[in-house]
């Protein structure tokens, strides 16, 4: 237990402080940089601040989950889910720098929060947890799609990247129900939908 306690923690300092790897050749590779203005690199700097801001949160929440899943098929499906999540994190962390910014300085707090709820859902049960999962990235499809709208226009780079991490969370939503996962309340949809707001409107600014 001590072990797992300690790889556990290891996990969260790596996704926090050290820049993550993807092991699959990103998106927007080929494609050229646009000629920005500044106002829309500021828009897309923000936009993708929030998309990495997300991608510490998915970590955080399925680390949790895993954690205290019951069945070994649904602990396998939430560390799936978690490995691509990671290529997502590297992604929006690359891409955010190569515009000029910076990740939200609010990382560590939404991680704590995150790893708190994925702990809860799993203790739930594993139908609740994979319905958590399942509600999640069809919550996070949904936003990702509104920003493919956002982002400018010119910024095929970053809509790229944008375009796949959506066709991904569409899939381990897919995969969630097939494992099984019950319809959460719509009270806790609405809490989720809150909280991701909260999340979006902070770390777009800082």
């Amino acid at each position: 237990m001590f072990d797992t306690l300690i790889t556990e923690f290891d996990k969260g300092l790596r996704t926090l402080f050290a820049p993550a790897q993807s092991q699959r050749p990103r998106p927007d590779a080929g494609l050229e940089e646009a000629e920005l203005s500044a106002a829309e690199k500021r828009h897309a700097i923000g936009l993708m601040r929030v998309n990495h801001c997300g991608e510490v949160c998915a970590q955080a929440l399925y680390q949790g989950q895993a954690l205290t899943a019951r069945n070994p098929a649904a602990r396998e499906a939430l560390q799936h889910a978690a490995f691509e999540e990671v290529e997502h994190l590297a992604w929006t962390e690359q891409r955010i720098r190569e515009l000029g910014g910076q990740p939200s300085l609010l990382g560590p707090l939404w991680y704590t929060g995150s790893l708190a709820i994925g702990v809860t859902a799993g203790l739930l049960g594993d139908k609740w947890n994979l319905g958590f999962l399942e509600e999640t990235e069809h919550q996070v499809g949904a936003h990702l799609d509104s920003h493919l709208t956002a982002l400018p226009a010119a910024d095929a780079k970053s809509r790229a990247i944008v375009s796949q991490m959506r066709d991904d969370e569409l899939r381990h939503a897919d995969m969630a129900h097939e494992y099984g996962a019950a319809s959460l309340p719509l009270p806790v949809k609405g809490l989720m939908k809150l909280t991701a707001k909260l999340m979006t409107v902070s770390s777009y600014r800082i």
